[in-house]
């Protein structure tokens, strides 16, 4: 029996957000004595971002993309089957309703355990994306383990599951070492005297970014010096600008689309703001939280985890962007509240969202399901 146990990670990336930043979490805290991980992604496209591919060979990990030649191209399983026999892979463990299903009829085929790790359950109007989710959360049952990010994720898996006794749940964590660069590198100095509202993630529907911008422009008719800085990509970009310019404030908000520099970025936050309906458990907070950026966000389970409300940040009832405006005031404007939130912030997530004790758990799941020892 081999000292190792051998993990396929494999995603369809989107981009490089926070299943792909998870995913590097994961793989840099693996112990490698015990387990052997390497990635394969998808490359649906020419243009494709592959920055998380890029990101685990430059750690010296095996990483290889898969070329589709459109979305629904199914010819990628038996390339994915070749590839695990020749690495001799044990577990392949995917991320996403498109992946998991690659993955399963793979790991099926190659006679290998599979695990599906689900991020986020996504609310669109689109028709094929929704089949993808149907078909996604149908084969899940399927999975050798399933293991979400949340509790609130754990309970919508129930309903998904035949077998309960699938279900694991390993608490979420995130690798610090890229923001503790970005923490040693902070300085104390003057601010400029225009205060600045951040978001960083996906413009996707879940996000609900319109929210985020009402609640701006209600802010920014009290306050003048403000501006609202979004970071990342996605398809609701020009509605969103199109709604900025509706309520008039379009002048006072930056798209800086996807950003090398996202932490740096994040720590001239003087607030984050997350306007979401659906979430795991966010990394970009506990990014936020461990950079000692003040946060307001709307009250859903996952979020609750970081925040405890006028503890470590302010919760807004969803859909209340008046009450938003209110916190975010607060916050921005009254130090001493702002000074014993971000300590209270920063305590909790160093203290529960440790990426390596998250990977020694995965670990000992992935000896566990192929009898390692």
């Amino acid at each position: 029996m081999r000292a190792q146990v051998k993990i396929l990670e494999f995603i369809c990336p989107t981009g490089f957000y926070g299943a792909e930043r998870w995913i590097l979490a994961l793989m840099n805290n693996l112990d490698a004595n015990k387990a052997s991980v390497e990635l394969v992604t998808t490359a649906e496209k020419e243009n494709q971002d592959q920055e998380l591919l890029n990101k685990v060979q430059q750690m010296g990990l095996p990483a290889t993309a898969i070329k589709m030649k459109h979305r629904f191209d199914l010819s990628v399983i038996p390339k994915l089957c070749k590839l695990i026999q020749q690495r001799n892979i044990d577990i392949i463990h995917s991320h996403g309703y498109k992946s998991d299903i690659i993955s399963l009829i793979a790991a099926k085929k190659c006679g290998i355990k599979c695990i599906s790790t689900p991020h986020g359950f996504e609310n669109t109007s689109d028709f094929k994306l929704r089949f993808y989710i149907w078909l996604g959360n149908l084969v899940m049952r399927y999975f050798d383990r399933v293991v979400p990010l949340s509790p609130q994720l754990l309970q919508d898996c129930h309903a998904l599951m035949t077998d309960k006794n699938k279900l694991v749940y390993i608490q979420n964590g995130v690798d610090f070492s890229e923001a503790d660069v970005v923490k040693n590198e902070m300085t104390q100095g003057d601010k400029s005297s225009e205060k600045v509202i951040g978001f960083i993630g996906q413009l996707i529907s879940r996000k609900n970014l319109t929210d985020t911008i009402s609640a701006f422009a209600i802010l920014l008719s009290r306050q003048k010096n403000l501006k609202l800085i979004i970071i990342g990509e996605g398809e609701e970009q020009q509605t969103l600008q199109s709604f900025a310019k509706q309520l008039g404030c379009e002048d006072k908000i930056e798209f800086l689309g996807y950003r090398d520099d996202r932490l740096k970025l994040l720590s001239n936050f003087d607030l984050f703001m997350l306007s979401s309906t659906l979430e795991g458990i966010p990394r970009c907070l506990m990014e936020a939280a461990y950079l000692q950026v003040p946060i307001v966000a709307y009250d859903i389970p996952g979020v609750d985890k970081i925040i405890t409300h006028n503890q470590s940040g302010f919760l807004a009832p969803v859909g209340d962007s008046e009450m938003m405006a209110k916190y975010a005031e607060t916050l921005l404007y009254n130090d001493k509240v702002k000074d014993k939130i971000i300590l209270a912030a920063e305590k909790n997530v160093i203290e529960n969202y440790s990426a390596k004790r998250m990977a020694n758990e995965y670990c000992q799941l992935f000896l566990d399901l192929t009898k390692h020892q």
